[in-house]
């Protein structure tokens, strides 16, 4: 990519501030969790708290990576809906009994090294565009997919957890 090691984008630096703001919301809500409540299924997914927390923190690096195809200019060309629910099925199932201190390690762990990841963009790193299969092909750049996906991912389900938790 573009950046330079000597300048920090303000714009890929707020992007990585905000991605840590929603993954330290999921982490805080995840923490006052008890057991019963890490088992909970979320409304309208099927998949456990603890499972859905456990998801978030697992494909953040994906998220990342499929940002930095986009700020090369290179479409993604392989993520449809269907893979990306295979993907969730598969996760879920090989996840089902997913700790909370491993799950929030986790969380911590990626959202940290997504957030420096994020950081490496530059301005035209964030304004490059190509095709997303994902988006019907449409051509997106590289930040809309980092604030879709990666930096939205976090916030999207803590709001469907507190629905499902109910506080």
């Amino acid at each position: 990519m573009a950046q330079s090691s000597t300048s920090t984008s303000n714009r890929a630096n707020a992007l990585a501030e905000r991605l840590l703001k929603g993954a330290n919301a999921l982490a805080t809500y995840a923490e006052g969790l008890s057991e019963d409540e890490w088992q909970t299924p979320v409304i309208g997914d099927g998949r456990s708290v603890g499972v859905v927390v456990h998801h978030v923190a697992s494909v953040y690096p994906i998220e990342v990576e499929l940002a930095q195809l986009l700020a090369k200019g290179e479409p993604i060309t392989e993520a449809t809906p269907e893979v990306i629910n295979q993907m969730n099925a598969n996760h879920a199932q090989e996840n089902r009994n997913v700790g909370k201190q491993e799950t929030l390690e986790l969380l911590k762990k990626n959202s940290k090294i997504a957030a420096n990841s994020i950081r490496e963009f530059a301005d035209e790193d964030l304004d490059s565009a190509a095709t997303v299969s994902l988006n019907a092909n449409a051509p997106l750049t590289a930040q809309f997919f980092i604030e879709d996906h990666a930096l939205r991912h976090s916030f999207h389900h803590l709001a469907k957890i507190k629905a499902a938790i109910g506080k």
